[in-house]
């Protein structure tokens, strides 16, 4: 049975449109993975956003300049890109929703890789491995375990390390906006442990600004890398190219014994 001609170009029509849809949307597909990049490119700079108050992986030093391991890595990043480094400091409870936002290009802070984080943001490689410890002050009991049940504990929102003070049975975990205020609660003997970094306890005891020590062995080990949007495929690869470099050529074992003392970018 023949169709009239309106319903056939009625159809016709639809197709049209239904194709020119696909086509606009396998467009845009493509585009996501580049624009991050292009747009970096044009811009001649790259923003990685950092908490600011992590020493000695990011902080800001006696002059008020941002300065550590983390820092000297997001500067080499973008001098290998062939663009700008451009810091951003901001809380580290919401530092993966200005991300996702597009309030920086990615986060460069020793932020570890969690499944949970994997499913809203991405990672690159690895550029450190680290591990959570517990750290009390210095007159604290020696125990053979980092025990901290029934204890108040102090951890920096959003970290993997509120899990950690859980697990131990902490009665109270604290949490605050940076490890400056967590290390100097512990000092002043608000709260009797903080978890964080071992490398930032260790920088911490050997400052002489707070009398604390580290409370048994590692609790457990972290890959730390680089965020950044789910749709950034094409900034992630090429940042990804850069730090398999760094690691080959040896600077980030550079970077990292000029701040932290020991190589902290091999497991």
């Amino acid at each position: 049975m023949h169709r009239p001609f309106g319903t056939l170009r009625a159809v016709s029509f639809v197709f049209l449109a239904l194709a020119l849809a696909a086509a606009l949307l396998l467009v845009g597909c493509g585009q996501s993975e580049t624009t991050a990049l292009e747009r970096v490119k044009q811009s001649g700079e790259i923003s990685f956003a950092m908490s600011g108050g992590y020493p000695p992986f990011n902080f800001y030093n006696e002059s008020n300049e941002l300065v550590g391991f983390d820092v000297d890595v997001a500067r080499e990043v973008a001098s290998r890109l062939g663009v700008a480094f451009k810091p951003v400091t901001t809380e580290w409870s919401g530092i993966i929703e200005g991300l996702r936002a597009g309030a920086y290009d990615g986060i460069l802070g020793s932020m570890a890789v969690t499944p949970q984080r994997l499913e809203v943001v991405d990672f690159s490689v690895p550029y450190y491995f680290s591990g959570a410890q517990v750290v009390v002050r210095s007159d604290a009991p020696h125990v053979l375990t980092s025990d901290m049940n029934g204890k108040i504990v102090g951890v920096v929102t959003g970290t993997t390390f509120e899990a950690d003070a859980q697990a131990l049975g902490a009665s109270d975990v604290r949490l605050y906006k940076d490890d400056n205020q967590t290390l100097l609660e512990l000092h002043n003997r608000v709260v009797d442990g903080v978890i964080t970094d071992r490398v930032v306890g260790v920088n911490a005891m050997n400052s002489e600004r707070f009398d604390i020590r580290l409370l048994g062995t590692p609790l457990r080990s972290e890959d730390i890398a680089v965020a950044f949007r789910k749709d950034d495929g094409a900034l992630l690869a090429a940042v990804n190219g850069i730090l398999t470099e760094m690691h080959a050529d040896g600077t980030l074992s550079a970077i990292s014994l000029k701040w932290l003392n020991v190589d902290v970018t091999t497991r």
